[in-house]
């Protein structure tokens, strides 16, 4: 019994056929590995490149471009006095601390300090309510009026990053025509847009400005179609969301609007005036008389 029939071929022919084999399998073998060494370099080249992209979206993401912050917002808001005049600050550098405003230290000048997102319905509830009777106390300068606009409603707009944009043009109006901040900040809660929905064009704030008798509505405009402080406001947001919140005790905003009267944050009714007066009136009894020595009992 055999293992299988034998080869009849000379043995030359063997060889020749077993050389001719032997290099055909050799070829095949060369083949398999050029093939994987190449996919194995493309599948490295990939990978690599997939984490550069991802480094570059992070390092764009964290290191925003930084730029000055408006003039007269030292504090991260706008303080209207007297005539409804705003008082002046100059542009911090970029990434400078925020400068706290200063209280009036007699207790006589009522301080009302509003974090407002101008996309935020319980927003636009407080100012509606309280414009009226809070214009004529600023104006004759029994009260300041410090406006801090903030974006924190930005993805609520469907996709238009209205409060970012209206927060922009709050701020543009600040540093090219302060003194009509207060209309415009006004005319930013009339017929303010519903969250969800698409808010102001920019166009339409624009017209909001001009409507508001600001000057330099040539510069205002340019101001909000560049979008000049769009990172200016995302990081007096983030300071407002982190804390602590100056000349007050509250740790940091967790709510809009917060509303500060004399450092003391009102809890009442955004729809009631009258609560709101009678707060007002409140605080300010109670930082006169803290402010105030009370008189030495004279000898008898």
């Amino acid at each position: 019994m055999t293992d299988g029939p034998e080869d009849s071929r000379p043995e030359n022919e063997r060889r020749a056929a077993a050389r001719e084999k032997a290099l055909q399998l050799r070829t095949s073998q060369q083949r398999k590995d050029r093939r994987n060494k190449f996919l194995l370099s493309g599948g490295i080249v990939v990978g690599a490149l997939a984490i550069i992209a991802v480094v570059a979206v992070i390092i764009v993401t964290a290191i925003r471009p930084t730029v000055p912050g408006p003039k007269n917002m030292a504090s991260d808001g706008v303080v209207i006095g007297a005539g409804l005049k705003v008082q002046t600050t100059p542009s911090l550098a970029a990434d400078a601390a925020p400068v706290a405003s200063t209280p009036d230290p007699s207790g006589s000048v009522v301080n009302i300090r509003v974090y407002v997102d101008y996309l935020c319905a319980l927003c636009g509830d407080f100012q509606r309510t309280n414009a009226d009777q809070l214009e004529p106390l600023v104006k004759d300068g029994a009260v300041t009026m410090e406006v801090h606009p903030i974006a924190i409603l930005t993805s609520h707009s469907n996709g238009t990053r209205y409060s970012l944009r209206a927060a922009n043009a709050a701020a543009c109006v600040a540093n090219y025509s302060p003194n009509s901040f207060w209309n415009f900040n006004n005319s930013l809660f009339e017929d303010q847009p519903k969250e969800g929905g698409s808010g102001l064009t920019d166009a339409q704030l624009k017209d909001r400005v001009a409507s508001a008798g600001a000057k330099e509505t040539t510069s205002i405009g340019s101001c909000i179609d560049d979008g000049t402080y769009k990172n200016w406001v995302t990081d007096a947001s983030d300071r407002a969301l982190a804390g602590p919140i100056p000349n007050s005790s509250v740790s940091k905003l967790t709510i809009a609007p917060l509303v500060l009267v004399n450092g003391k944050q009102y809890t009442g009714s955004l729809k009631s005036a009258s609560d709101f007066k009678a707060f007002v009136l409140q605080a300010q009894g109670d930082s006169y008389s803290t402010s105030t020595p009370s008189p030495s009992p004279s000898a008898g």
